[in-house]
């Protein structure tokens, strides 16, 4: 059985296509290579456990520093399909990850050190959030 795609679905893959802004990777962050007119980059969270996902985020936060990239857009879902309310033992915020990613991110003095701001947008509705490091060039 073949699915119709709708017109919306083909627009939005098309949108993506060509955009400039391309998602790297969740297995290769040395595949990062930023125009050096680019300021932003965008890294999709989606799929990953926890632990993948802090390593992911803390990999991206150095390697973006390192390439003078100011903003990083962490998409990080809203945690709709979590499955943290089947398990007594586990957290209802810190096992989602737009919960999880910000409380990681600032416990680490380490890459705290490298960040200007975390926006986590509008918290309740969001799925992503928006991390501001310091200039590499200004950084000492």
């Amino acid at each position: 059985m073949s699915k119709k795609l709708s017109d919306k679905d083909i627009k939005d893959w098309k949108k993506f296509v060509t955009s400039k802004d391309k998602i790297i990777p969740k297995d290769d962050i040395t595949s990062l290579s930023v125009n050096k007119n680019r300021s932003s980059f965008v890294i999709d969270l989606h799929g990953l456990s926890l632990d993948q996902a802090n390593k992911f985020v803390e990999r991206t936060i150095n390697d973006c520093f390192e390439k003078n990239i100011s903003r990083i857009n962490v998409i990080t879902g809203k945690g709709m399909r979590s499955k943290s309310a089947e398990d007594p033992y586990k957290s209802s915020e810190l096992s989602i990850l737009k919960h999880s990613i910000p409380e990681f991110i600032s416990s680490n003095s380490d890459l705290m050190k490298l960040i200007k701001k975390i926006d986590n947008k509008d918290e309740k509705n969001s799925g992503s959030l928006d991390i501001y490091l310091k200039s590499k060039n200004k950084f000492r």
